[in-house]
């Protein structure tokens, strides 16, 4: 009797939220290789035909082989507007491309648990319904790229010390008004300022939120410099950072935070390799919010 009980006990931990591991990315179908613009039409035609609307495009610096199709879709938007606050920086739908053909996507399972946080549960509707449409435009196949607890994404650090979801370092300014914050983000990204470029927007005044797909373009700290750096580039799906608004207040996820959620199977000795990036990460975005000149 004792042994029955403890096996229901495992089986039960074993199927409960706590033990339910999650992956980041999800490998799609492949569609015929080529030059990465011509990959990423071929994708493109497939989301479109499954209901989801292009954002943006991010071809990355220095990885001419790789691409970022960024789309949406009425359903996940609804759900973010209905949240408001720090959710807007789930806007946006992520899928790499190779030019080999090979196709990927995030799993809205894992990215909206962390994003959402609290509010998952309430929403989770809406994203099974995104997960869906994913799946019908680009197929499913395995889970990869690590493998986090769903129970723990709401809170998730990468280990004891550093930053969450909803860190102090993630504020970058304060401006006078929401359409001030819209504004200087919008002009910074169309300047370049500190090689960036704005890959995606999603802005929605009525709830005094916004966010933007930052493409960071330069050659000794931009994404194509320490993805390379790490070895990361099959997990370009986790690509482009948000730059978001609040209010009137700018932010922006804190790199040790917002790196190890989209390469969690790094180990400690990868990001000992970027140790500089977060902080150099953290002025760029700084410089876009127009909380400091550009160098």
């Amino acid at each position: 009797m004792a042994m029955k009980r403890a096996l229901g006990v495992l089986l039960f931990l074993l199927w409960s939220p706590w033990a339910l591991a999650v992956a980041p990315y999800i490998s799609a179908d492949r569609v015929a290789g080529g030059d990465v613009v011509q990959v990423l039409a071929a994708v493109e035609k497939k989301t479109g035909a499954a209901g989801l609307t292009t954002l943006g495009k991010y071809q990355i610096q220095g990885m001419p082989q790789y691409a970022v199709l960024v789309v949406s879709n009425k359903g996940i938007l609804d759900a973010i507007h209905r949240l408001g606050g720090s959710n807007i920086v789930g806007a946006g739908i992520r899928i790499g491309v190779q030019s080999d053909g090979t196709v990927s996507y995030m799993n809205p399972d894992y990215w909206y648990r962390a994003f959402f946080r609290s509010n998952f549960v309430r929403e989770q509707a809406a994203v099974k319904a995104v997960q869906e449409r994913l799946a019908q435009a680009l197929g499913v196949g395995a889970g990869f790229g690590g493998d986090e607890r769903a129970a723990f994404l709401p809170e998730y650090r990468y280990m004891p010390g550093m930053e969450r979801f909803d860190s102090d370092k993630n504020e970058l300014n304060t401006l006078p008004d929401f359409n001030a914050a819209v504004t200087t983000v919008r002009d910074n990204l169309a300047k370049g300022v500190d090689h960036t470029a704005e890959v995606y927007e999603v802005v929605m005044p009525d709830k005094k939120i916004a966010v933007f797909g930052v493409a960071m373009n330069d050659d000794k700290t931009g994404d194509g410099r320490w993805i390379y750096t790490v070895g990361g580039a099959d997990y370009i799906a986790g690509l482009p950072y948000e730059i978001y608004i609040v209010g009137n207040k700018v932010y922006s996820l804190y790199a040790r935070y917002r790196i190890a959620l989209g390469w969690p199977n790094l180990s400690m000795g990868h990001f000992t390799r970027i140790v500089e990036i977060p902080d150099e990460i953290r002025a760029t975005m700084g410089r876009v919010a127009g909380t400091t000149p550009e160098h």
